[in-house]
Order: C-alpha cells, then sequence, then structure tokens
C-alpha cells in the first residue's frame, strides 16, 4: 500500500493534495537484472538530492536491453514483477513518483510478434491490475511507448488505455503518440500534443543541437548494423549539453513535467543502464551529473513536503 498518491486537478499534477511537478530520469531498463534494480534503488537518495522526484520504468523493452516482462499470454512474468515492485515501493519510501510503462514495441526482441489487439488490451489490463492489487498510488502509466505498437502492429492505443481503465477506473493512464490524447487519457506524455485542461509531462527529454542527422536517438547513439547496443554512451556535445539545459528550462518553467532520457540510463549491458549520476558528460567522464547538477542548482533538491513538516516539527 502506498504511503503517497499522485492526483490531477486540470492542468496540474499534485502528491498527496500538494502541488508537485514531476522532474525525473527515464530508467526503462531497470528490470533487465537484478544489478540493475539495486543500482537504480540504491541511488535514489542521491538522485533526490539533486532534484529528481520520478523515475519511469517499463515491463517490455526497451530498445536493445528486451526486458520481457510479459509472458506469451500477456501476464506478468513473476520475476520482472518482483524486481518492478521493489522499485515501486523504495520509490514511496522517498515520496517518489514512477511512471509504469507498457508496450516497448520498436525494434525491441522484447515484443510479441503474434498479439493481437486483444493481447495488447490484456497486456494493459495485467499492469494496471497488478498497481491495483497492490495498491501503488504514486504511479501513471505509459500504455504504448512513443505509439511505436500503435504505429508498427496497428494497435488502439484508446483501447488499451480503455482496458486499462476497466481494471481500475482510478488509475492515471496516459497515451505517447503524436496528436491529441483521447478524452480518457488522464495525463499527456511526450509525442502528445499539450491539451489545456489536463497536465503535459515530457517523460523522454532529449537534447537537439546534434551532430549529423536523425537526432539524439539517430546515429549519434546508434552505430547501426553489426552492433546491439547504442555508442558514445553518457557522451554529449557542448551544444548538446546547452540544448538539454534550455529544454528542461522551457518545460519546468511553464509548469510542464520533465524526465530526461539518456544513452547513459538506457544502455544495455556491458555499456548500461547506469543509474549513478556518472560525470560531466565527455569521452573521459561520460553521464549525467552535469544535468542533475543544473537540476540541483536551479530548482533545489527534491525535499518532499512531508519531510519537511516532519522537520519543523
Amino acid at each position: 500500500m502506498s504511503k503517497h498518491i499522485l492526483s490531477i486537478r486540470g492542468p496540474s499534477t499534485y502528491l498527496d493534495d500538494r502541488s508537485f511537478l514531476v522532474v525525473g530520469l527515464r530508467c526503462s531498463n531497470a528490470l533487465i537484472s537484478e544489478r540493475a534494480t539495486d543500482e537504480l534503488i540504491e541511488n535514489l537518495g542521491l538522485l533526490a538530492s539533486y532534484g529528481v522526484n520520478a523515475v519511469s520504468v517499463y515491463w517490455m523493452g526497451s530498445r536493445f536491453g528486451d526486458v520481457r516482462g510479459y509472458r506469451r499470454d500477456a501476464s506478468l512474468d513473476p520475476l520482472y514483477a518482483a524486481r518492478m515492485a521493489r522499485i515501486v515501493e523504495a520509490a514511496d519510501e522517498k515520496a517518489m513518483v514512477v511512471l509504469v510503462g507498457c508496450l516497448y514495441w520498436g525494434n525491441s526482441r522484447a515484443k510479441w510478434p503474434h498479439w493481437t489487439q486483444e493481447d495488447a488490451n490484456r497486456a494493459v489490463h495485467n499492469a494496471v491490475a497488478w498497481l491495483r492489487d497492490h495498491d501503488y498510488r504514486h504511479t501513471f502509466v505509459d500504455v504504448d511507448n512513443e505509439g511505436m505498437a500503435r504505429r508498427e502492429a496497428g494497435f488502439d492505443n484508446r483501447a488499451m488505455l480503455l482496458a486499462g481503465k476497466e481494471a481500475d477506473p482510478a488509475c492515471l493512464i496516459a497515451t505517447n503518440y503524436h496528436g491529441d490524447p483521447p478524452p480518457e487519457a488522464d495525463l499527456a506524455i511526450h509525442h502528445s500534443n499539450v491539451p489545456p485542461d489536463r497536465p503535459y509531462i515530457e517523460t523522454e527529454g532529449s537534447p537537439r543541437d546534434v551532430p549529423g542527422e536523425g537526432g539524439y536517438w539517430g546515429p549519434y547513439s546508434k552505430p547501426g548494423e553489426g552492433t546491439y547496443n547504442y555508442h558514445r554512451v553518457g557522451v554529449y556535445t557542448e551544444a548538446m549539453i546547452a540544448s538539454q539545459v534550455a529544454l528542461t528550462r522551457e518545460h519546468l518553467d511553464h509548469g510542464r513535467g520533465y524526465m530526461l532520457a539518456s544513452t547513459w540510463l538506457q544502455a544495455a549491458p556491458p555499456l548500461g543502464p547506469n543509474h549513478r549520476p556518472g560525470g560531466a558528460g565527455t569521452a573521459a567522464d561520460p553521464g549525467i551529473r552535469w544535468w542533475l547538477e543544473f537540476l540541483r542548482d536551479t530548482y533545489g533538491p527534491y525535499i518532499p513536503d512531508t519531510a519537511r513538516t516532519e522537520a519543523a516539527r
């Protein structure tokens, strides 16, 4: 049972009825191994000291990691469910929020190519029912990362969302594809248009001003045929760092949540995933500490209102 509850009123998010702006890290491969899960849990307090109050973790995916948290029949694999529970509960202890992702299609080998719309619906239903049965209320759900399954398998994201709502109408659920979110979506994330009446959270924030074609997730980070992992892991140019800082400011200063995505966080073994800050983002000192230090120096550490209240007693 959660100590903390995430809720929504109009275009704003709240934690325990206090205004709460999501500032997080995309840790999409955190279920890949006990080591990765342990490292994320061990670093939650350190990350909070920089200002981070949320993380995202996916049942399926992520690219190159191929976490297969769903079994063939769309039920949750108990091994990965145990790791997810550990992360969600550890985050709750620190009053941090968890974005729980369902499908990650793309070129991930974690997908089940034979799945139909009914399987996809069942997968989301099962994930939401799991959150409901554990009473994890400091969470929200992404049914389909970047709308990949919608685009590549033809799945209806609204139908998946409704399957989740059938499992638990109170669960906060988002869709993640270009265009307006369906009316039943509680919030909009990443590729979605920014709606005037619901919260928007950039859940996969990456820099612009990237050398070459294809942006951050193009050839700059993916070496191409013959290599099944990222390269330049945790490495940024000065222009990319300036762009990442500017984009973070743009979102947070306008009251929109922001979650940093990085190859540092997302790379598959042996290059990652890395759930510690790392360094200055250079080839000699890779990592995302530079972004975390900007976050802390600009907005301060994350100190939950509950902790402030207890300290004042």
